[in-house]
């Protein structure tokens, strides 16, 4: 997988999510978490593996809402902000943070009710295993994002450390197939890509993603987004 060893790195856990989610980021963040829940609600009781859960955003807020969570990830210390995440806001006895391979997960078939990951399919260098492990593990759901080949993401995906993976639908479909899911829905957003909304000052990303809502709502709008949700039920 691009960048693991990065994601290892004992001060990663601190710069993350001033890197990623500060100034217009923060617009990015409450609108993947949107994304979550509209995907897996209802949320309560619900029993929820995710993959790659870095600092524990996704997991700490869905074990607030009622869910039955673990977060898996590669990063020992991006685990333990999680688990004080999840200490500070008291939903410690809701989640459970385990370190382990995405690749080979340590849990029975059809164990989990909904598996999802946010962040990783651009990073993933077999997506097809990876995806396949979150089936395999899944009851009902599996939800993930992906970064657009035919977008503004692929502008700039050079100037990035480690790069992306860049997805077109046939290839994310074709994916879905291979695994045994069935596409349920597909939402597709930003047509500005992240990295520019990072640059700017959260006020004035609003403005920004009003225009950009406006292009993504019109009838030729999905052809330009950046990111895609796609959420897949177990065939």
């Amino acid at each position: 997988m691009k960048g693991q060893e990065w994601y290892q790195e004992d001060d990663v856990a601190e710069s993350y999510e001033d890197k990623r989610f500060s100034r217009g980021g923060r617009l990015i963040d409450r609108r993947e978490k949107q994304a979550v829940l509209d995907a897996l609600q209802p949320v309560e009781e619900k029993n929820v593996l995710e993959i790659a859960c870095g600092t524990g955003r996704f997991t700490v807020m869905l074990a607030e809402r009622g869910a039955d969570i673990v977060g898996l990830d590669i990063s020992g210390p991006m685990l333990q902000q999680g688990r004080q995440k999840a200490q500070a806001t008291g939903v410690d006895d809701h989640l459970e943070f385990m370190r382990g391979d995405a690749a080979r997960l340590p849990f029975p078939d059809d164990h989990f009710d909904a598996v999802f990951a946010m962040r990783f399919f651009h990073l993933a260098d077999t997506p097809a295993a990876f995806l396949s492990e979150m089936r395999r593990v899944a009851r009902e759901l599996v939800f993930f994002d992906t970064f657009n080949r035919f977008s503004t993401r692929s502008i700039y995906n050079w100037a990035l450390p480690m790069g992306s993976r860049l997805y077109s639908r046939s290839e994310v479909t074709r994916l879905l197939d291979d695994a045994g899911l069935q596409l349920a829905n597909e939402d597709h957003d930003f047509v500005l890509p992240y990295g520019f909304y990072r640059k700017i000052p959260n006020g004035l990303a609003s403005s920004f993603w009003d225009a950009d809502q406006a292009i993504g709502g019109s009838p030729v709008g999905d052809n330009f987004a950046s990111v895609s949700y796609w959420t897949a039920e177990v065939a």
